[in-house]
């Protein structure tokens, strides 16, 4: 039986503090989280609704660093533009704070020292790169040096941006300090682990066998880090920027951003409700619900319950309802190459038009599987569902009550079969867009919502009441009444989604309070209440503005590709002699896996003509291993073989990289011998 609970606490990912958020962030998390907020605000169930911003971790000391400025001014800056953004589409925190605040770090510190005195870390010592000229340990990404994959200069710590390959700093070849150029040494230092392998045992009963009505995204995702098994995480970083580790001989050593983040939602929790907070977080009749996009559903399902579990006195989060990516125009959101829709922009180009915009991100919500926004389809859906359907049906109930009863509620009389059968057909709208909510599943329940306008549209067309006007005003009031009563219907069932609309709608009405309960009824509106002025709740958006923002996608792809060029242009003659030292041969895929811990590695047995050998690549981005398996592929067979991630490859496979940075595979036209020389 399914436990019922007083409250619930939702959260929604922390935006990194380190750029603006665009229709990505809104769609894959924010969106939903508010629809869900404002469902249970609606039924008047007790519910908090958290949010903030992530300040801390490496990235935004670079930008610090690359601007001049501090990374304090970095986080001031996006903090307030992602606030105010959120604030704009009317996400209804009841807190949005941030883990630079005073709060926070005592909380941050104070949940690490607990688990650091019960003895739930391990201590581990290792070699990592020091840079003597700057006196300072040296993060992943302050590490550049040769790939030893693909053997271009400028790779990172973590990454060769050029191959897609995930590297250890210790990988590089010739490795030089991105911060006074020089070469770092290898210098030991102490960090603090959660040993997540200890976990595993409780963690996999929990989720595999417990919560097995989580999205199968979410559960897949789980159950596949569970099989390859965990390992122990570092909690601390050297670092001058985060939380101090509170504990001694820890100097010049901080709280890991993944570890510090999380518990922001505890800290703002406590920073709006000092003295009632924990009621939130550890009454066990409190409900526990994580909003997060694909890419944080191990941090918040098997890391962060471990830290909770560990602590001991926090309840474990009951869902967590992980959306997908939101693609754009076909392509992936790119913050770096400005392929996005910044919500702040579209706010300048649309005003007034958030609504639309989350009606939009929520019927193409990308709940189990990626999706794509388009703009086409942004101004189908205003002009075709919003407009045509929804506002059409709002405008003509409004218009003719006004026209033939001076805006009052006209007295329903005798009903006949086909008004007593569009009532019950949308009394059970209230049944079907709740079970949705109540699962999560926001695109349909929206749709659902639609379904009361298309109700009314038709009930007003096949009725016709402006025919009947001249020889039965009774009757026209019957139907304008029927339909005024959908109309109030439809302001409650679109409030969690579409809440400016609702607003306004309940204006024209004169609709003052309502709740959830009421959805459904047939008497929202007595008879003789006075209506305000009638005014469109949706307008049409025209080709031209449309045409305009394709316009500046594209303008953006050929700034990209004109800058891909610049930064990639033509190498420096060779000689053919050195051209023919390369030994480019066609193998065929027989097997492909993922390479554990490793999100950007594919490991591959290719058939080479002779033998197998054992290649990988950094491709797991944009091949499932399972696309590949049975194709053939180009790849230099003469290249030395080189240890990656413990396993030895023998080759590299050739791809070919798109202006934004995707890899597609190189493949002969036609099938041929394995073995066969490319010439």
């Amino acid at each position: 039986m399914e436990k019922k609970f007083k409250r619930t606490t939702v959260t929604s990912a922390l935006p990194y503090a380190n750029g603006p958020v665009h229709i990505g962030h809104l769609a894959g998390v924010y969106v939903p989280a508010d629809i869900y907020v404002r469902y249970l605000r609606l039924k008047k169930e007790e519910v908090l609704f958290i949010g903030g911003s992530d300040e801390h971790g490496v990235p935004i000391t670079i930008r610090a660093k690359k601007e001049g400025i501090t990374p304090q001014d970095v986080v001031d800056r996006y903090h307030t533009l992602i606030k105010q953004s959120f604030a704009d589409f009317g996400i209804s925190f009841d807190i949005y704070s941030r883990t630079t605040s005073k709060t926070h770090h005592e909380v941050a510190s104070d949940f690490f020292r607990k688990l650091y005195d019960k003895g739930e870390f391990i201590e581990r010592t290792s070699e990592q790169y020091y840079d003597e000229e700057a006196h300072q340990f040296l993060a992943d990404r302050y590490i550049t040096g040769e790939c030893p994959h693909c053997h271009s200069e400028g790779a990172y710590g973590d990454q060769c941006e050029k191959c897609g390959t995930s590297l250890s700093p210790t990988d590089l070849i010739h490795p030089k300090s991105a911060i006074s150029g020089s070469q770092p040494v290898r210098k030991e230092t102490k960090h603090w682990y959660l040993p997540l392998d200890q976990h595993e045992s409780w963690l996999r009963q929990w989720i595999l066998e417990d919560h097995k009505e989580w999205r199968p995204n979410v559960y897949g995702q789980c159950k596949s880090w569970l099989d390859m098994g965990l390992q122990p995480r570092a909690v601390s970083r050297d670092l001058d920027w985060g939380i101090p580790v509170p504990v001694e001989g820890a100097e010049g050593k901080v709280l890991y951003v993944w570890f510090d983040a999380p518990i922001g939602y505890i800290s703002n929790t406590k920073e709006l409700l000092p003295d009632s907070w924990e009621t939130w977080w550890k009454d066990p009749e409190s409900r526990l619900i994580h909003f997060i996009g694909k890419d944080n559903i191990v941090f918040h399902c098997i890391v962060f319950p471990a830290m909770l579990k560990a602590e001991g006195s926090y309840i474990l989060p009951d869902n967590v309802p992980s959306n997908e990516f939101l693609n754009l125009e076909g392509d992936k959101i790119s913050t770096s190459r400005n392929w996005a829709v910044w919500l702040h922009e579209y706010l300048e180009e649309f005003p007034g038009k958030q609504d639309v915009l989350r009606y939009v991100l929520t019927a193409n919500a990308p709940e189990t599987k990626d999706n794509d926004f388009t703009w086409r389809d942004f101004q189908a859906r205003n002009n075709n569902e919003l407009v045509a359907v929804y506002g059409n049906f709002v405008n003509r109930a409004l218009v003719l009550t006004h026209k033939y009863f001076e805006g009052k509620v006209p007295a329903a009389g005798p009903l006949t079969d086909y008004d007593r059968e569009t009532l019950h057909e949308f009394a059970d709208v209230k049944t079907e867009v709740e079970k949705l909510l109540d699962v999560f599943k926001f695109r349909d329940a929206q749709k659902e919502a639609m379904n009361l306008a298309r109700i009314g549209n038709k009930y007003l067309a096949d009725t016709e009441p402006w025919k009947l006007a001249k020889t039965d005003m009774e009757r026209v009031g019957t139907i304008l009444n029927i339909s005024l009563q959908l109309v109030a219907n439809l302001a409650i069932a679109f409030e969690p989604f579409l809440p400016f609309s609702s607003q306004k709608l309940r204006g024209m009405l004169g609709m003052t309070a309502f709740d959830w309960a009421q959805l459904g009824q047939t008497d929202l509106l007595p008879t003789g209440h006075q209506l305000n002025k009638a005014e469109l709740l949706f307008e049409k958006i025209e080709d031209a503005t449309i045409e305009a923002q394709i316009q500046k996608l594209q303008d953006t792809k050929k700034a990209n590709d004109e800058a891909a060029y610049k930064a990639h242009p033509i190498r420096e003659n060779i000689d053919f002699e050195d051209f023919l030292k390369l030994d480019i041969r066609v193998g065929t895929v027989l097997e492909c896996q993922k390479v554990p811990k490793a999100d950007k590695l594919l490991q591959f047995k290719i058939e080479d003509g002779l033998e197998t050998r054992t290649i990988v690549s950094g491709i797991a981005l944009y091949y499932a291993p399972e696309e590949l398996v049975g194709k053939q592929v180009c790849f230099i067979a003469n290249l030395p073989p080189r240890k990656l991630r413990g396993i030895v490859s023998e080759g590299m496979i050739l791809s070919a990289e798109n202006a934004d940075g995707t890899l597609a595979v190189i493949t002969p036209e036609k099938l041929v011998k394995p073995g066969s020389q490319v010439k």
